[in-house]
């Protein structure tokens, strides 16, 4: 037992003294909270988007004599068109929604420092984005870049705009105008040189990788950012992912927020491939998307604790039960820090090992069940609040194979918990008969 404290200490140790110091200033980095909250903000168009496409493209073999399935297939074939119009508004443009909303919180970051205007970076942002990505051929703009092709494209463009009109404003480059002048109408003229600076290198930029290359700016990041997105959505990129995420989290700090931060534009661009395949009938190629990372790795929160809530509910241990109880409705959520921090599991050696192993195990089950076709892929994004077996054949297009898969990684979370927890039991057992029989003392004292 005293090596298993020992090297539990030493990896405790390194994750305090090296992992999370470095993993604390990226999440608090300007440019990482701008990412994330721009993901976040254009978030609510795109599971609206995403919603309507299961409309479009029904969960039945075009085979199928069941008379409501058949209805609806002919129903979604006849309307295609005006069903997928607010999916293309919405997901097939998400990009454009991701950009701005990236710009305009990197932008709040110098409202003191430089005094920028986020809503106008923002909207030189979206110029920019459009002018690299969408320009104008035979009289039609085209949307092929707009969707998930273009995320990596709009994160830079963002930063490059926001950082570039920073730059201008802490070196007096613009045009100034007398106090006097009404703040929309001076705001409106800040940005003239901006626009300027922006058309003379982008655009030159743009026009030479379309002369060299025969493709948009989009398309060659895409093209450079290939390789590590087919990285990204290996299995052995899932399992570093969870293992940083909850080792974080062990340690203290929201691993989650940190390692889906980071992940999002992989996250969003292998949907969108998805997407497109599903509307051309070909086979689904990706894998890892944050509905996978909600719904069968992390099945009632970090840790995969579903599993763990239910053993504590029939646990002996008065504190376990009521942690149990108070639990249980916020797990099916997939909220558990009631259960994270009332056990505790954060700092706790007991369950350092099963609050590492249970995701993994998930991981590794439900990607090899995609892998191998057992089930579908994800092709919707979904509300992470949304409970697991709902919101697991939610996102693969109402696969009800998914939901049992779910169930499935619950009761497998709860076998690889259910030693730890029996030790953690019979420690709280002592103890609350220990403090029972304190308590038993001080009242006979008191009555003597």
């Amino acid at each position: 037992m005293s090596a298993n404290h020992a090297a539990f200490n030493l990896i405790f140790r390194f994750v305090e003294n090296y992992v999370s110091p470095i993993a604390g200033r990226i999440s608090s980095q300007r440019h990482v909270m701008a990412i994330r909250d721009g993901f976040i903000s254009a978030m609510p168009f795109m599971i609206v988007g995403s919603f309507l496409l299961v409309f479009a493209y029904p969960p039945f073999s075009p085979d199928t004599t069941w008379g409501f399935a058949r209805a609806w297939l002919d129903m979604a074939k006849q309307f295609e068109g005006q069903i997928l119009t607010p999916f293309d508004m919405t997901m097939g443009i998400m990009s454009i929604y991701i950009c701005a909303a990236i710009a305009y919180n990197l932008g709040k970051h110098y409202v003191k420092s430089h005094q920028l205007d986020p809503f106008m970076c923002a909207m030189l942002s979206l110029m920019a984005f459009l002018l690299v990505a969408a320009p104008k051929t035979k009289g039609a703009m085209p949307v092929d870049s707009l969707g998930g092709t273009g995320i990596f494209t709009a994160i830079l463009v963002a930063i490059y705009c926001v950082e570039m009109m920073r730059f201008l404003k802490a070196h007096n480059i613009g045009i100034r105008l007398p106090d006097q002048v009404p703040p929309m109408i001076k705001n409106s003229f800040d940005l003239l040189i901006p626009v300027l600076v922006v058309v003379l290198t982008l655009y030159p930029l743009s026009l030479f990788i379309q002369s060299q290359f025969d493709m948009l700016i989009p398309q060659a990041i895409m093209s450079i950012f290939k390789p590590l997105v087919s990285a990204a959505d290996s299995l052995p990129a899932i399992l570093l992912a969870v293992l940083i995420g909850h080792l974080l989290w062990f340690a203290g700090i929201h691993g989650a927020a940190i390692v889906s931060g980071m992940l999002q534009m992989f996250w969003l661009t292998n949907l969108g491939a998805n997407q497109t395949a599903l509307a051309q009938s070909a086979p689904l190629p990706h894998i890892f998307m944050e509905a996978f990372w909600t719904f069968f790795i992390v099945i009632g929160g970090s840790g995969a604790t579903m599993g763990l809530v239910f053993c504590y509910l029939r646990s002996r241990s008065a504190h376990l039960r009521s942690i149990g109880r108070l639990s249980v409705v916020p797990s099916i959520f997939n909220i558990n820090e009631p259960v994270i921090f009332g056990t505790p599991i954060v700092m706790n050696p007991v369950f350092f090992i099963p609050f590492l192993l249970a995701p993994m195990v998930n991981a590794v089950l439900a990607w090899a069940a995609m892998k191998f076709d057992l089930i579908g892929r994800v092709i919707s994004v979904v509300p992470w609040t949304a409970p697991a077996p709902v919101g697991a054949a939610w996102a693969l297009g109402w696969d009800f194979r998914a939901a049992v898969l779910v169930v499935v990684l619950a009761l497998v979370s709860a076998v690889i918990y259910f030693p730890f927890f029996k030790v953690y039991e019979k420690q709280l057992l002592a103890q609350e008969a220990e403090e029972a029989q304190r308590n038993a003392e001080e009242e006979s004292q008191q009555i003597a």
